[in-house]
């Protein structure tokens, strides 16, 4: 599996106290049936994940239900060959589709008290702790970019988004931080 993550440079994101983009990171997306998706969380040491829009995380590796047969895998960059060997060692006998996609998205992270309420200026959710607890993740829209969007504290939110759509959302997220006065 080819290494995409380290030859290309990040795109220009707004800067604004709330945002900022997290280090790059290595990405894959795994379609299977259930015995697949969890062999592959087992093989990066995660737990299966029993329910759907939620994320299983350690040791900066994360597993996200975004479909019934559908995860992103996450994993710091510079573990992308360990993790891709131990992704193809544990699927090797089960039919699957695993496309590393480490070069089409960069990760933005949205921390705050006013985290929740930033985030609703663009995106339709109910991002309420109640409607949107600590562990769960979706594909959404803010503001008309889709995005993967995962709720890693209650005030901490991590958003995928495509790298040619950054630029965009980051300067969204900007100029609704000023108008909120933060």
């Amino acid at each position: 599996m080819a290494n995409f993550t380290a030859a290309r440079k990040g795109p220009a994101v707004a800067p604004s106290a709330l945002v900022r983009t997290l280090p790059a990171a290595s990405r894959w997306t795994l379609r299977g049936e259930p015995k697949a998706l969890n062999a592959a969380t087992a093989a990066l040491g995660l737990p299966d994940i029993e329910r759907a829009c939620r994320a299983a995380a350690q040791q900066g590796i994360a597993a996200l239900w975004l479909g019934p047969d559908e995860r992103l895998l996450i994993a710091p960059a510079e573990a992308h060959a360990d993790v891709a060997a131990r992704l193809e060692a544990a699927l090797s006998e089960m039919p699957h589709a695993l496309v590393d996609v480490s070069h089409r998205q960069i990760a933005l992270e949205v921390a705050g008290e006013r985290a929740a309420i930033l985030l609703s200026s663009g995106n339709p959710l109910d991002l309420h702790p109640s409607a949107f607890p600590i562990g769960m993740c979706t594909r959404t829209v803010f503001a008309k970019a889709e995005i993967v969007l995962w709720r890693t504290e209650e005030h901490r939110f991590r958003i995928e988004v495509w790298r040619s759509f950054a630029a965009y959302v980051s300067k969204y997220l900007a100029l609704a931080s000023a108008e909120l006065g933060v």
